[in-house]
């Protein structure tokens, strides 16, 4: 193959933008053209006729041959800074798994080591405002997962996305960062830092132009790039609603393995998970149980096993009487502090004191209404 120059390859990506960024020309629209031609410079050069046969109207041709020059010298003027790469669908260096989902993204802007993008890759996501004990699960899974080989990938988003992305983080491993805008922002803009680490041991990935605004619909787009560039997906905590079902979805026609980790009955972001297993998500409880499920992959040498100190283990406390017969009574299941001064036969300041001892030392959680659920 013949190395293309500096001023090729800019007048290439220039061909790309213009494609992608011109009014009334969708992803399928994208696709169609690209079905029929051999690249964007290619499809720029067509006749109109011929450009009418692939589906688009006389509007979207015009306006073809007019190109916006401002925003494409933005994305060029991006692309030139360093650790930044806009790569197309005919790049050799675009994700392989990607490219198998029905409407992959024709260009993805990346920030960070472009090489995490071809790893084994597993998304992770679920509630924006999970319990403590969500949290705590999700950070604890995207480690382990991470020391046993997986890229963790989510969407930046708060409670459980940025769990997953801390996680891996922790273990010093890369993690990828799908975003729902142009990656001159960060949205929400309190994972302004976390986005910075996970630019410098991974990569922030989106398929928007520089300067795209968090808009609502942008949302499930960037999701099916997360379950798209993965070899399935973990829904830690989700409700019954919640947008983390679309992303399982989206993983389960991609032909991507879908897990989902129970919780309690009485836990309304455990019912988004019940509704998956029954469904036919993989119910999981390890992180070993991703790993085993995902077994081809690991008798190939790729994938390892989560190590003894990586397994849960048993985490029974060593505490006094007391505080041992009050974390009996609390449980999993969140439960009021009356009912524990009842159970427990003390006075309510004495569990209160005691409450507040074991929730410091991470023993319990607080949720809103007063409510105490055991953590370990």
């Amino acid at each position: 193959m013949v190395a293309l120059s500096p001023t090729d390859q800019t007048d290439t990506l220039t061909h790309w933008l213009t494609l992608t960024q011109t009014p009334g020309v969708g992803l399928a629209s994208i696709h169609r053209l690209l079905d029929s031609f051999a690249d964007a410079g290619e499809i720029l050069q067509a006749p109109s006729e011929q450009l009418r046969r692939c589906g688009l109207d006389l509007p979207a041709i015009q306006a073809l041959r007019q190109p916006d020059p401002a925003t494409i010298e933005r994305d060029l003027a991006w692309s030139a800074r360093d650790d930044n790469r806009i790569i197309t669908c005919r790049d050799a260096t675009y994700p392989p798994l990607l490219l198998e989902i029905p409407d992959p993204p024709p260009l993805l802007y990346v920030h960070g080591n472009i090489e995490v993008l071809r790893k084994m890759q597993l998304a992770m996501v679920g509630s924006r405002n999970p319990t403590p004990g969500g949290l705590r699960t999700a950070t604890d899974f995207a480690e382990h997962l991470s020391r046993a080989g997986l890229v963790i990938t989510s969407g930046l988003a708060l409670g459980i996305d940025a769990a997953s992305h801390t996680g891996a983080l922790q273990a010093d491993q890369p993690t990828i960062a799908v975003m729902g805008t142009g990656l001159d922002r960060v949205y929400p803009a309190s994972h302004r830092q976390l986005a910075h680490r996970i630019a410098e041991q991974g990569a922030l990935v989106s398929e928007f132009p520089i300067g795209t605004q968090p808009r609502p619909e942008n949302f499930p787009r960037r999701n099916r790039i997360i379950s798209g560039l993965s070899l399935g997906i973990l829904v830690v905590e989700a409700a019954q609603r919640s947008g983390s079902l679309i992303s399982a979805r989206c993983a389960a026609e991609q032909g991507r393995e879908v897990f989902a980790i129970p919780g309690s009955i009485h836990n309304p972001l455990a019912r988004g998970c019940h509704i998956l297993i029954r469904q036919g998500a993989k119910l999981v409880e390890t992180a070993q149980d991703i790993v085993d499920e995902l077994g081809a992959l690991a008798l190939a040498g790729t994938l390892q096993e989560v190590s003894d100190s990586d397994k849960d283990t048993d985490d029974t406390p060593k505490l006094d009487p007391e505080y041992a017969r009050l974390l009996d009574a609390i449980g999993y299941d969140p439960v009021p502090v009356d009912v524990l001064v009842e159970t427990c036969g003390l006075t309510p300041a004495e569990v209160s004191s005691m409450l507040l001892q074991l929730e410091l030392r991470g023993f319990v959680a607080s949720s809103p209404g007063g409510l105490y659920n055991r953590l370990k």
